[in-house]
């Protein structure tokens, strides 16, 4: 880790105490607060992983895993907009007008310069070729960040010159779209994750519109183009990093968890035993040292496979189907681990923890919404992983069900 990387490492942990404080406010406006997010962009959090040709970081696995997890412990929807802003540099791969267009505001955009929303799901938006471009339709769920966002990339479903069906990325502008207000769930409510909507066609220039199997070759030229160890991965060393940069939110998490534990054990009372706080009962001391093991297994886990990943890309190799397979299981059982011991930890304050001002059971909550994420739910994931290990055909899908290009 570089001095600079250390440094914003330290800077997202410093913000912690912030975080944490205007979590509630965002789980009730359903995003997060104004000085939440000015917070964030006066440390750099939306660039940490765009290349230094636009005013980027560029961090490698091991210092975006330290990033994300830090800010995480002081609120998970917090971290999950600061891990879902780095699909952002999917734009790299767009023509040079389009990069031009979005990173001008780089500098002074306050929150994610784009989100990403259904792209690759398996039900996306519609889209047709007319002269000079297309003009796209539809509904996509889960922007993530959308109501802080400038523009939106999202999934689109078209035909080419041949009457072929193809699957594309569009990227709408802020004015192109109405945000939905259906974000009403259990946890990581603040990340507002709304639905987003164009009901009568939008156009979008040709420029503004990339076909997903052109992906690999315009990665390629990405890699060669940028600089800075996040841009020498191979595509599946990417998809690795992305699986890793969203489970450091629940390794953050349960850090955070952690540290909330040991400060109200400290001063709580027991109902029932005659100790004079909480932290003198043995069956807290037994949750808290179980607590903490849990969660350094589950770090452990995590940041050896994100040093693995920078020590390819500084090789220029990359992983095989079979190790990514087997490295994206790990991590999904790695926040089945960060959950199990956030459970233990919050059963052993008991009833206390259950109030909407206690950051306990938003830490519980925001890691079970987490957990159910396409991409790291366990079955799914498991299946996967388990045909590899038995020698079966491996399921060539990616995504949502979009096949795998390239």
């Amino acid at each position: 880790m570089s001095e600079k990387d250390a440094s914003r490492s330290a800077v997202a942990r410093g913000l912690v105490p912030l975080l944490r404080r205007n979590a509630l406010e965002g789980e009730e406006i359903g995003a997060l607060t104004p000085e939440t997010l000015q917070a964030l962009h006066e440390a750099g959090m939306f660039k940490i992983m765009l290349p230094p040709e636009v005013g980027g970081d560029a961090l490698g696995a091991r210092d975006t895993v330290e990033v994300v997890s830090a800010v995480a412990e002081g609120d998970g929807s917090a971290a999950w907009t600061v891990f879902v802003t780095g699909g952002i540099r999917m734009l790299l791969n767009f023509p040079e007008q389009t990069v031009e267009e979005v990173f001008k505001e780089v500098d002074t955009w306050v929150g994610p310069l784009a989100v990403g929303a259904s792209v690759f799901s398996p039900v996306v938006g519609a889209a047709r070729a007319v002269e000079g471009g297309f003009l796209v339709s539809g509904k996509w769920a889960f922007g993530s960040g959308c109501r802080h966002a400038a523009w939106a990339v999202v999934g689109v479903g078209y035909e080419d010159a041949n009457g072929n069906p193809r699957r594309g990325m569009a990227l709408l502008g802020r004015e192109q779209y109405t945000i939905l207000d259906d974000w009403k769930v259990m946890g990581l409510k603040g990340t507002s994750s709304n639905s987003i909507a164009v009901e009568e066609e939008v156009f979008v220039p040709e420029h503004r519109v990339l076909d997903m199997a052109d992906l690999p070759a315009t990665m390629e030229r990405v890699r060669e183009r940028y600089s800075g160890l996040a841009f020498r991965k191979g595509m599946r060393a990417l998809m690795i990093t992305t699986c890793l940069s969203n489970v450091a939110v629940a390794l953050g998490m349960a850090r955070g968890t952690l540290d909330c534990f040991v400060e109200q054990a400290r001063v709580r009372k027991p109902f029932n035993l005659p100790y004079p706080t909480v932290a003198d009962m043995q069956s807290t001391q037994v949750s808290a040292g179980t607590a903490r093991a849990v969660i350094n297994a589950a770090e452990a886990v995590i940041l050896r496979h994100a040093d693995e990943v920078d020590r390819r890309a500084l090789a220029g190799e990359d992983f095989t189907a079979a190790e990514e397979s087997e490295i994206t299981m790990d991590l999904v059982y790695a926040v089945r681990l960060c959950a199990e011991a956030m459970d233990r930890m919050q059963h052993a304050l008991g009833s206390s923890t259950v109030s909407l001002k206690n950051p306990i059971q938003r830490f519980v909550r925001d890691v079970r919404v987490l957990a159910t994420h396409g991409a790291i739910r366990f079955d799914p994931m498991a299946e996967i992983s388990g045909r590899e290990v038995l020698g079966l055909e491996p399921l060539s899908m990616f995504g949502g069900g979009l096949p795998q290009v390239g």
